[in-house]
C-alpha cells in the first residue's frame, strides 16, 4: 500500500498543524492517519456538531441520547428498544453489493454492542432515474446486498422507502436502520473500566479492507472513487451471526464493562472513544492483533474496518471466560492491551512503540467548523414559480401514470427479497400500512416503525421539507395506531464548505428541530453523511427521518387496506390545494419547483392525538397518510391494497382538479370507517380541532371521482397493475 499524503488522507493544512501543535512535533505516518479518521467528518462531525445541538434528546421516555452506539427508549415492562439509522452511501456507489450489506452489518452491531437482540431492519434508498442501466445495476446489487446479509442473520427487514431522482444519478444514498430489545437491566455502555483493565479484540480477523473508509465517506465522489475499492468493506453475515449470539451471552453473564463495535475507522476509532468517556488511555500491541493477512503494518491494523469485529474491555477477572465464550462459538478473543492512566493513545509492535497521541488529541480536540450559510439562488426562483399557468391535467392517464412512478409504485420488488417474517412478529408486513408494526411476544403492546423523507421538498425549502419530514414520520406511526417515542435520523448533504449547502443544513436542522420538540419526539441518535456529490453536484438534501412507536394494545393496529364495501371514506385535515414540489408537478410538467406546502406542526400534534383516540376506540377500519402522489394516489393505494374500488365526490369551489387531487400538503389522512362510527369519530375531531370532510362511500371495481357534473373513472384492475408491476417491469 502505498503512503498516503496528509491531503490524501483528508486532512487540511490547518488539521495538520493543528495536528502538529498537539504532539508538540511533526507526527509520524501512522498518527496522522489516527488524526485523519478520527477528524473526518465521518467521525468527528467536525462541520455539523455545531448544528446537532438544536435537536431536542430529552424526554421521561429517553434512557440514553445521543453519544453512545445507539438510542434507547423506555417501552415499559422493564424494556427498551435500542435503535440508530447510519449511512453506507459512498461504498455502495462503488461496490453496491457489499457496500449495502456491510451498512447492515455495521448497524446491526451498533445495535447489539448496547445489550439488545435486533428484532428488525428498515432501509431509506435513493438512486438515479430507473431507466439508466447503471442506476439498475447500482438498485440492484444494493436490495441484493441488503437482503442477503439480514436474512443469513435471521433479522427481518420490515420497512423502508426508496426514490429515483436524478439528483441521485451519481450518488445513491443508502440508509439502514435496525431496532433491537433489551431488558432495561441488561443495557451496556462503551466505555473503559479503569487502569489495568485488559482491552480485547474479538470477532472476525483484521484485513486490509475498509482502510480510510471514513476518509473516503467524507469527500466527494469522483471519477477515480472507485479506483478506492479496497476502502469498501467485505462482509460476512454468518460470522456476523455468531458475533451476536456471543456478545449477547457476555451481556447475560455481565461480563463486560464495556463495549463498541469496530465500524468507521477501526479500531483506532472504538479504542479512542470508549477511553475518552472516562479520560483515561490506551496501550494497544498490533503483533497481538489477529490477522488474515501477512505482513500488515501497523498502519494498516490501527486503521482497517474489516467487519464483525468487537471490542470489549472486561470486568475484572472476567477475559477467560470471555475467551471461553468466544471460542465456543468459533470467534477469536485475544487481549490486544490494556487500559491506562496517562490519557495517552500508546501503539506498540512487540516492544517498539509506533505511536503516541493524546486521546483527547483524537476526540475532544477535533476541530469545529462553524460555517456561513447562504441561501443559493435557486431558493427564491424555484419559490416564485407559479403552476397555475399550467394545463390542468387531471385525468385517469395521470393517476396511472403516478401510479406508475417508481417513486410512487409498490416497492414489492424489493421487499419480495427480504426475509420480514423471519422471528414471526412482523404484523403489518411491506405495503400493507404506513409503517411497520411488530408484536412483542408475551405481551399485549407491539411497535411501529419507520423511515421518511421527501428529498424534493427538502431541497425547494429546507426548513418546511425538514419538519415535513419529521411530521410525516410521526403520522404514519399514528396512521397504524402507534404513539411516536422517539427519532434517529441520517443528514445526507453535499459539501458544508460550499455555503448554500451548509444553507440547506443549517434550515433543515431548524426545521427537524422545531417538529421534533413540538411533537414532544426526541432526537436520540443518528448518523451525518456530507459530501453526497460528484462533479456535476450535490445530491438532493435528504435528512431521512427513522421513528419509532408504541401500540398499547396491538388489537388496536391498523392498516391502509378498505375492509368492507359501503364504509364511509373520510379526509381528515384539510381540503389543501398547494402542489409545489409534487411529483405530479415533477412526473407530469417536468417542473420540480414551486413553494413547498406549509406544514403547521400544532395542527400535526392533534391530528396525531385524534388519531391515537380513534385507534385506542376502535373507530377506524382503515387509515393512510396522504403524502406522495396526494389525494387521488392516497385513495388509490387504500383500493389497489384491498382489492375494493371507491366512489368520492370532489366538488369544487373555485378550485383546479389537479390541485385539489395532486396536492401533497402534509397535514392530513384518509380513513375508512363503518356508517355507525361516522358520527362518533366527527364528534371527537371537533374535540381535536380536526376538520372532517365526508369523501365517499368504498366498494366497486372503479376509482370513480366525481367533481359536481363530471367523473374521472379508472379500472381498479388497470390501476392496481400499474402501481403493482411498475418497478418490476422496469428491472426485467
Amino acid at each position: 500500500m502505498k503512503e498516503l499524503s496528509y491531503r490524501e488522507m483528508g486532512l487540511t493544512d490547518e488539521e495538520y498543524q493543528k495536528a502538529s501543535e498537539l504532539l508538540g512535533r511533526t507526527p509520524n505516518y501512522l498518527e496522522l492517519g489516527m488524526f485523519a479518521v478520527m477528524w473526518s467528518e465521518h467521525c468527528g462531525y467536525k462541520n455539523s456538531r455545531p448544528l446537532l445541538k438544536q435537536f431536542p434528546s430529552q424526554g421521561p421516555q429517553v434512557i440514553q441520547g445521543p453519544g453512545e452506539n445507539a438510542g434507547v427508549v423506555d417501552i415499559g415492562d422493564n424494556q427498551a428498544l435500542v435503535f440508530k439509522i447510519e449511512s453506507h452511501n459512498h461504498p455502495s456507489a462503488i461496490e453496491p453489493y457489499q457496500g449495502a450489506a456491510t451498512g447492515v452489518g455495521g448497524i446491526v452491531r451498533d445495535i447489539f454492542t448496547m445489550g439488545a437482540r435486533p428484532i428488525a431492519m428498515l432501509n431509506s434508498l435513493r438512486f438515479g432515474p430507473l431507466e439508466e442501466s447503471r442506476v439498475k445495476s447500482l438498485f440492484s446489487g444494493v436490495v441484493k446486498g441488503i437482503g442477503d446479509y439480514g436474512n443469513c442473520l435471521g433479522i427481518p427487514t420490515v420497512g423502508g422507502e426508496v426514490y429515483f431522482n436524478a439528483a441521485y444519478r451519481g450518488n445513491p444514498l443508502v440508509n439502514a436502520m435496525c431496532v433491537g430489545l433489551v431488558q432495561k437491566d441488561e443495557i451496556a455502555l462503551a466505555v473503559a473500566n479503569e487502569a489495568g483493565s485488559p482491552i480485547m479484540l474479538v470477532g472476525a480477523r483484521t484485513g486490509r479492507d475498509g482502510i480510510h473508509g471514513a476518509t473516503f465517506a467524507s469527500e466527494e465522489l469522483s471519477e477515480s472513487s472507485a479506483e478506492k475499492r479496497p476502502s469498501v468493506q467485505v462482509g460476512d453475515p454468518f460470522m456476523e451471526k455468531l458475533l451476536i449470539e456471543a456478545c449477547l451471552e457476555l451481556i447475560k453473564e455481565d461480563l463486560a464493562a464495556g463495549m463498541q463495535d469496530l465500524g468507521a475507522a477501526g479500531l483506532t476509532s472504538s479504542i479512542a472513544e470508549t477511553a475518552a468517556k472516562k479520560g483515561l488511555g490506551v496501550a494497544v500491541d498490533v503483533l497481538k492483533v489477529p490477522r488474515r493477512e501477512q505482513g500488515m503494518t501497523p498502519y494498516e491494523v490501527m486503521l482497517s474496518e474489516s467487519q464483525e469485529r468487537m471490542l470489549i474491555v472486561p470486568r475484572e477477572g472476567k477475559q477467560d471466560r470471555i475467551t471461553e465464550i468466544f471460542e465456543k462459538w468459533g470467534l477469536d478473543a485475544a487481549i490486544i492491551g490494556k487500559v491506562t492512566a496517562d490519557g495517552l493513545f500508546k501503539v506498540y509492535e512487540g516492544e517498539e512503540l509506533q505511536g503516541s497521541v493524546p486521546v483527547a488529541a483524537l476526540t475532544e480536540s477535533c476541530p469545529v467548523y462553524v460555517r456561513e450559510g447562504r441561501e443559493p439562488s435557486y431558493y427564491k426562483a424555484r419559490q416564485a414559480f407559479c403552476w397555475k399557468a399550467l394545463p390542468d391535467e387531471c385525468s385517469s392517464e395521470t393517476i396511472l401514470k403516478l401510479l406508475a412512478s417508481p417513486s410512487i409504485a409498490s416497492k414489492k420488488w424489493v421487499y419480495s427479497q427480504y426475509d420480514h417474517q423471519v422471528m414471526l412478529n412482523t404484523v403489518v408486513l411491506p405495503g400493507q400500512g404506513d409503517a411497520a408494526v411488530l408484536r412483542i411476544k408475551g405481551y399485549e403492546k407491539g411497535v411501529a416503525l419507520v423511515t421518511d423523507c421527501n428529498g424534493r421538498m427538502v431541497y425547494l425549502d429546507p426548513f418546511k421539507g425538514g419538519v415535513m419530514a419529521v411530521c410525516e414520520a410521526a403520522r404514519n406511526l399514528a396512521c397504524v395506531g402507534a404513539r411516536p417515542l422517539a427519532l434517529t435520523n441520517c443528514l445526507n448533504f453535499g459539501s458544508p464548505e460550499n455555503p448554500h449547502i451548509y444553507w440547506q443544513m443549517q434550515e433543515a436542522i431548524r426545521g427537524m428541530s422545531l417538529a421534533a420538540s413540538t411533537l414532544s419526539v426526541p432526537v436520540v441518535s443518528g448518523n451525518v453523511s456530507l459530501y453526497n456529490e460528484t462533479e456535476t453536484g450535490a445530491i438532493f438534501p435528504t435528512p431521512v427521518v427513522g421513528m419509532a412507536g408504541l401500540i398499547d394494545k396491538l388489537e388496536n393496529r391498523m392498516d391502509m387496506a378498505f375492509k368492507n364495501s359501503n364504509e364511509a371514506i373520510v379526509l381528515l385535515g384539510d381540503m389543501r390545494t398547494e402542489l409545489g414540489g409534487s411529483e405530479y408537478l415533477a412526473l407530469i410538467h417536468g417542473q420540480e419547483s414551486g413553494a413547498v406546502p406549509t406544514p403547521d406542526v400544532k395542527q400535526e400534534k392533534a391530528l396525531l392525538d385524534l388519531l391515537l383516540d380513534l385507534s385506542s376506540r376502535q373507530l377506524l377500519s382503515s387509515c393512510h397518510d396522504i403524502a406522495d402522489g396526494g389525494l387521488a394516489v392516497t385513495l388509490a393505494e387504500m383500493a389497489i391494497t384491498a382489492g375494493m374500488g371507491f366512489e368520492v365526490n370532489l366538488p369544487l369551489t373555485g378550485q383546479r382538479r389537479d390541485e385539489v387531487m395532486f396536492s401533497e400538503a402534509p397535514g392530513r389522512v384518509v380513513a375508512s370507517l363503518t356508517e355507525a362510527n361516522l358520527s362518533h369519530v366527527q364528534e371527537l375531531a371537533a374535540v381535536y380541532g380536526i376538520p372532517v370532510h365526508l369523501l365517499g362511500r368504498s366498494g366497486g371495481t372503479r376509482l370513480l371521482f366525481s367533481f359536481g357534473d363530471k367523473e374521472l373513472s379508472v379500472d381498479l384492475a388497470q390501476a392496481a397493475r400499474s402501481w403493482g408491476e411498475s418497478i418490476a417491469c422496469h428491472m426485467s
